[in-house]
């Protein structure tokens, strides 16, 4: 599955599920390799060792790559900048260099720890602060622009934006996002308004926590319903869902299992009314606080 996008980064195809890496601490080598081994072709990770083991994405890559699991070519490989604010003492830069020298020392760092000389997707980790975008912010998307510009980055993205942060961006950057990695709560319409603008605007919205913010979806008897008449699990109508919209999911379970019952979703369609009944559950609700996590036994 691949959208052309209008006036943003260079065409880099992408597969159509996402392997989310993050909290998987000891276990990110493991998981990694097994999602491989699953069928997953896209792996999205983070030089932000507070939330993610990007070192340890690397070690299972080289391992596939070496087992003949899939080639370099074959696997699309996305990660990202995170300021200051986001890390723990472990940074990878230096804290008193400028914004654009950490973006840099930062990506020199994932080429190590990934093990690659070309990243497919480079994401910023979210802006500084929660209204528009500071100056910091700006300056780190044109250190991403330079490294683009240079050849080591395919496309650009950014995660963790409100609609106003992304028009903002998108009005403001010489490269536009290609990619938009949004927590999607169905409390608030599957994030129609930010999907919408991506979709005009020829960026990829990637959704994550589909599952984990959305325990009144997966219980809903609507949903059961139409998981039963599928003969699918709950989880499998979301990703379903997700992908008919024009979603690029994210999945981060530790279940094997689960990675395969995720991509096993290619051999059936929701129909009008599946997608409407989908749209409509928890609408009136309010979105669970980001603590909240709810997983299914395995993940």
């Amino acid at each position: 599955m691949t959208v052309e996008p209008a006036q943003t980064t260079p065409s880099v195809e992408y597969p159509p599920f996402l392997y989310g890496t993050a909290w998987k601490e000891e276990e990110t080598r493991r998981l990694t390799l097994l999602a491989i081994r699953q069928g997953f072709r896209g792996i999205d990770t983070a030089n932000q060792r507070k939330h993610y083991f990007e070192a340890a994405v690397g070690e299972a890559i080289a391992e596939a790559f070496d087992g003949g699991l899939v080639t370099r070519e074959e696997l699309f490989l996305q990660t990202k900048f995170t300021h200051q604010s986001g890390q723990d003492e472990r940074l990878p830069y230096d804290a008193k260099a400028p914004i654009g020298d950490k973006v840099r020392q930062s990506f020199d760092s994932s080429l190590v720890h990934l093990g690659l000389d070309f990243i497919d997707s480079y994401v910023l980790h979210g802006p500084t602060t929660r209204k528009g975008l500071s100056a910091a912010d700006l300056e780190a998307w044109k250190a991403m622009e330079a490294l683009q510009s240079e050849g080591k980055v395919g496309s650009l993205g950014i995660s963790n934006v409100s609609l106003g942060q992304l028009c903002m961006l998108h009005r403001v950057a010489k490269v536009k996002p290609r990619f938009a990695q949004i927590r999607c709560y169905a409390a608030c319409a599957w994030e129609r308004d930010i999907r919408e603008f991506c979709g005009v605007n020829g960026i990829v919205f990637q959704g994550f926590s589909l599952l984990t913010a959305n325990r009144q979806v997966l219980n809903h008897e609507a949903m059961k319903e139409i998981a039963r008449l599928h003969r699918k699990t709950a989880a499998q109508i979301i990703f379903r869902y997700a992908l008919e919209v024009g979603m690029l999911p994210l999945t981060g379970t530790k279940s094997g299992i689960h990675m395969a019952e995720d991509l096993d979703v290619f051999d059936f369609k929701l129909t009008v009314a599946d997608v409407k009944a989908i749209e409509s559950m928890g609408v009136e609700g309010k979105p669970q606080p980001f603590r909240i996590t709810i997983k299914r036994p395995g993940d």
